[in-house]
């Protein structure tokens, strides 16, 4: 595997850094495949969990503008990139039937940006700032950055994100909602990896049909929903980790899940 990403498996769960510190971890197209090669993996080979983190100063710049560069050519395609590369990585981030924790240190900008928000849990670095930095070059939010943002800052907040490029401080950023977490400097990465680990012993096809429910209330009537709620209860019924959940508790006993989906 590419040096561009550093895979780093735990017990039921994996740290997935990515490693272009000089860039700030901007993507080049080898970075792409590598996360999209390590996160494969991780859905296929028993991980219950995913951390993603990116080494050095920064999260993460988004693309590496340096390959998109319209001087050094005339026929830069933007929809191929976001066809092509991210739009592929958020539909594959929020398919994985797992937790994926976001650890977010310093820049997390542009693509870099919508990347964090796209999973399912981020916890940030007191000193982390997201920046809608896709303004400062005549952009759009992409990597579904348009779709998050209205959806969890509403669309007034979402406006001002994006057509000024004002660095958001994590801070602010917890008060409204946009993340889960933010944490002292010393502080943030510890809690995301222990997140992790605890969402690795936990009930891994409850938290997958969460995930699903979640997801599909962004556009969801409430009758929809409540016809989704069902099926899904009723799944999840059906799971050994429900059994083991249940007779944990009626036990008084600490619960022992497998994660395994139904038979």
């Amino acid at each position: 595997m590419s040096d561009t990403v550093l895979v780093d498996r735990q017990d039921g769960w994996v740290e997935i850094t990515l490693n272009r510190p000089d860039r700030l971890n901007s993507f080049n197209e080898d970075q792409h495949l590598a996360l999209r090669a390590a996160l494969d993996a991780a859905a296929t080979d028993g991980t219950r969990a995913v951390l993603l983190t990116g080494a050095g100063k920064g999260f993460c710049a988004g693309q590496d503008l340096g390959d998109r560069d319209p001087r050094k050519t005339d026929k830069i395609d933007l929809g191929y990139t976001v066809r092509t590369f991210w739009a592929p990585l958020v539909r594959q981030i929020r398919a994985l039937e797992m937790p994926v924790v976001c650890a977010v240190n310093g820049v997390a900008a542009g693509a870099g940006s919508s990347l964090a928000l796209a999973c399912d849990m981020v916890i940030a670095s007191e000193k982390a700032k997201f920046i809608q930095s896709f303004a400062n070059v005549g952009l759009i939010p992409d990597t579904g950055g348009s779709f998050s943002l209205t959806n969890l800052v509403g669309p007034a907040r979402a406006r001002g994100l994006a057509l000024t490029a004002e660095p958001l401080p994590a801070a602010t950023a917890e008060a409204w909602g946009l993340i889960w977490k933010c944490l002292p400097e010393d502080e943030y990465l510890t809690a995301a990896r222990a997140q992790a680990a605890k969402f690795a012993q936990g009930p891994t096809f409850g938290y997958a049909q969460t995930k699903k429910a979640i997801q599909a209330a962004e556009t969801n009537t409430m009758d929809a929903q409540l016809d989704l709620e069902a099926e899904l209860m009723f799944q999840c019924g059906t799971s050994p980790d429900y059994a083991e959940g249940v007779g944990a508790f009626l036990d008084k006993r600490k619960p022992s899940f497998t994660g395994e989906k139904p038979q």
